[in-house]
């Protein structure tokens, strides 16, 4: 394993006493530290008190849920790696959790040796993210400019807020990342996979592609007089989307 992975601190979030032995006694094999949580209260406690690299997260958990978990963790950094590990193998789920903010997903059972292998990928993932460039953006919008009203909608880049027809909407941070960048290009069309690699710095490989649908849809009721016949984010069949000044 790379030696910049050496004695990461991984948080397993389990209450499964077996699955915690399990991951724990694979990881500390290939050279993690470990920490493990049998609760979503003790998770958030190791998480404040252990500051873990990467979480491993069950979604079934007492005291505070496996998605309350995560929301709460994205609340405080939006850059610590989280791995939901569960028996929820539908797609609903999946999308759920990575809708929240999880950087991946793996379903019980699991191959002890291809979650060491996942702790890894997001590492190594995350670790880019800290030392690349911003994503470039095509005829981007300079932030030190001044918000620009499109017919009604007023993306203000400094300090992240948007108002539809002088009203304020509240947006989660990716939902107004995908804004911002579509909006930084208009009419340009992206596939959904180049809105993963853009956006949210991944891939069909990590993430569904239908992660990026179901955010343009959530935009659309939150920006949108109709959301079934939008005007500011289009649909163009068969490739992706662009957003329409």
């Amino acid at each position: 394993m790379p030696s910049g992975d050496t004695h990461a601190l991984v948080l397993v979030v389990d209450d499964d006493e077996d699955v915690r032995t399990l991951a724990r006694w694979q990881l500390e094999s290939e050279g993690f530290e470990v920490l493990t949580a049998a609760d979503g209260q003790a998770a958030l406690d190791a998480v404040a008190e252990g500051h873990p690299d990467v979480v491993l997260l069950d979604l079934t958990l007492p005291l505070v849920a496996g998605l309350d978990v995560l929301t709460h963790i994205r609340r405080r950094s939006a850059d610590l790696p989280v791995i939901v590990v569960s028996g929820r193998s539908g797609e609903t789920d999946r999308i759920i959790g990575l809708d929240l903010g999880a950087d991946d997903y793996v379903v019980k059972p699991f191959s002890p040796a291809e979650l060491a292998a996942r702790v890894r990928s997001v590492l190594r993932r995350s670790r880019r993210a800290e030392t690349a460039p911003a994503a470039p953006a095509p005829a981007a919008e300079p932030a030190a400019e001044p918000p620009r009203p499109r017919k009604g909608l007023v993306i203000d880049r400094a300090t992240r807020t948007v108002t539809v027809r002088g009203d304020a909407v509240e947006l989660t941070a990716r939902e107004f990342d995908l804004l911002a960048f579509l909006a930084a290009s208009p009419r340009h069309v992206y596939t959904r996979d180049q809105l993963l690699e853009h956006v949210w710095r991944s891939s069909s490989d990590w993430q569904e592609p239908a992660t990026v649908t179901q955010h343009v849809h959530r935009l659309r009721r939150k920006l949108e007089r109709d959301p079934d016949r939008p005007h500011w984010l289009r649909t163009v069949r068969g490739v992706g989307y662009r957003f329409e000044p």
